[in-house]
């Protein structure tokens, strides 16, 4: 296998822009690489690292984007402008490994420009998010078709699941044997329990009560207002936390607002964070939480789940894309069934859906023994099948044996 000379990682999110699991994937992902070969980042914002094996250099957004024009367009056209930015800039890397459709392109481009293979990683498909209309209008037209033909085109593509790879092959024409499963990892050294409750008494948590956690932002593809209907059949002694901030629209944002409001009237113990939290701080809610619940109506992967577990905590999730090949149920927590309409990723049953959740939180939080047998076979499975060296090593297989074909 020829040796790498560097490995170029285009990402919308690095540190500090962090606002989702694609963020976090790249933070941990470039910081394992880094150990063997050098990493160069380019990412949104004004980053700017030097560090050694590690360099990170930050695309500011250009105020031409969003100039004259629709609002709901500007993240399109802005990730079109700084994909091209990030393509035509020196690059001395041996391949281009890309995260979410906002730089895909950027890859296609830079392989292009610079004679070299680039490889995607596929942490969500715009096909399968059409509730991205409310929040992008026609540019989720542009979103999409930036996707396809970088996916389309691309040397190899990464899959975060298995059922995401079926996604990709049904979805896009690619080749099979382009299309290989890496999953996301966890830092098991930082996701571990911790005693400190100080994050927990400054957010207005009560340490001393059972609480129900959810971690994750305001959109339709996370499920929040399923789990926020289930709040009036949850058992009355858990306190409900929520740490959910940025929506995606104002639609969905008044939404929240107003079922909160109205499941919160005569049940206390309701608490609502809208702020992103401090990582240490997010630690410490789920050290504590008596079950953590992931109601997502679509997730290739589900990285938040690998974070409680690592955690110790038990997990509650719904049974949908990846999530399914991290929470094993009745071992590490309970899934619970969600049939879709055909063509959407609306419940069937939004009512059942909602009531079934409740019932698996209720179940996990009055048995102390099931917490504690869920949490336990939680940390062991994260340490067994999801470290980022391990998965780093997968990469960097990938990334040789496609530098190799592309010299022959």
């Amino acid at each position: 296998m020829p040796d790498l000379r560097k490995v170029a990682l285009f990402t919308n999110e690095y540190p500090p822009n962090v606002y989702g699991g694609a963020g976090v994937h790249v933070e941990y992902l470039s910081r394992a690489l880094s150990k063997v070969v050098p990493v160069e980042v380019r990412c949104f914002g004004d980053q700017r690292v030097d560090a050694p094996n590690l360099t990170v250099r930050g695309y500011p957004r250009w105020e031409e984007t969003t100039r004259n024009t629709d609002p709901r367009f500007v993240g399109a056209v802005d990730a079109f402008n700084r994909s091209l930015l990030m393509a035509k800039d020196n690059l001395d890397a041996s391949v281009v490994h890309c995260h979410t459709w906002y730089t895909d392109m950027g890859g296609l481009l830079a392989s292009k420009l610079w004679g070299v293979p680039y490889v995607l990683t596929i942490h969500s498909l715009e096909p399968l998010r059409p509730w991205k209309v409310e929040q992008l209008g026609n540019a989720y037209h542009l979103s999409s078709w930036m996707e396809r033909t970088a996916i389309e085109q691309a040397d190899a593509v990464i899959a975060v699941s298995r059922e995401t790879r079926e996604d990709v092959l049904r979805l896009f024409s690619i080749a099979p044997e382009k299309v290989h499963v890496i999953y996301n990892g966890i830092d098991l050294a930082e996701y571990r329990p911790v005693t400190a409750t100080d994050a927990l008494i400054r957010y207005g948590v009560d340490p001393s009560r059972p609480y129900v956690l959810f971690v994750g932002r305001i959109t339709r593809q996370k499920g929040i207002i399923h789990l926020v209907n289930a709040i009036p059949q949850i058992d009355p002694r858990l306190q409900i936390v929520l740490c959910a901030g940025a929506p995606d629209t104002p639609e969905i944002g008044r939404e929240m607002e107003e079922r909160v409001a109205a499941v919160s009237a005569g049940r206390p113990g309701v608490i609502w964070i809208r702020e992103m939290l401090a990582r240490p701080d997010v630690i410490q809610m789920y050290s504590h939480a008596t079950v953590f619940c992931c109601p997502s109506v679509y997730e290739p992967f589900g990285i938040i789940n690998l974070e409680a577990m690592a955690c110790e905590t038990a997990v509650v999730a719904s049974a949908v894309g990846g999530i399914k090949e991290v929470v094993v149920p009745e071992e590490t927590g309970l899934l619970v069934p969600l049939t879709l309409k055909p063509g959407t990723f609306d419940p069937l049953d939004p009512a059942r859906f909602s009531a079934d959740l409740a019932a698996a939180i209720n179940r996990v939080a009055g048995d102390p023994a099931l917490q504690q047998r869920f949490g336990q076979a939680g940390r062991r499975r994260v340490e067994e099948h999801f470290s980022w060296d391990a998965i780093a090593h997968r990469t960097l297989e990938l990334y040789r044996s496609l530098v190799e074909r592309h010299q022959m």
